[in-house]
């Protein structure tokens, strides 16, 4: 293992995808990174980790595993299929569903003015001039009804 090096992923014949931590790493910190990315300490093989289920795209979370733990600045070593780094695949072009655009169309419009809200008038309206007569409202008595 190179000096420097915190973790070294590979390929192991029997155990399939294999990890290591080195001693520059305190064991606890190590055992508790490999354990979260899904690799399981190896019985008879001390300071061995494999991948818990590689039949279940055991290359992926491998290489997802040297992904994390490179963005949380450790030094990791890779075989070369399993370095996100060297292996990466080309991008695949991108079809247009037009949802970009369509987003887009929508932040514009959300971005301008309305049509259907106007401006509140600036005068108010007219008021209606007063009767010169003030209306009288008879009311009926009930009858029967309940007395207080």
């Amino acid at each position: 293992m190179a000096p420097g090096t915190h973790f070294v992923f590979g390929t192991h014949p029997q155990h399939g995808f294999v990890a290591a931590f080195s001693s520059a790493l305190p064991a606890h910190l190590g055992h508790w990174f490999l354990v979260r990315e899904q690799f399981e300490p190896v019985p008879d093989e001390p300071g061995l980790f494999r991948l818990t289920d590689p039949r279940h795209d055991g290359p992926r979370r491998t290489r997802q595993a040297v992904h994390d733990l490179r963005r949380h600045g450790y030094t990791v070593h890779a075989d070369f299929d399993l370095d996100p780094a060297a292996s990466a695949s080309p991008p695949r072009p991108v079809r247009s569903n037009g949802l970009l655009e369509r987003r887009r169309r929508i932040a514009q419009a959300a971005a301008g003015r309305s049509t259907q809200r106007s401006t509140a008038p600036t005068t108010s309206p007219p008021i209606p001039p007063k009767p010169a007569y003030a209306p009288t409202v008879h009311l009926a008595a009930s009858v029967g009804g309940r007395s207080r």
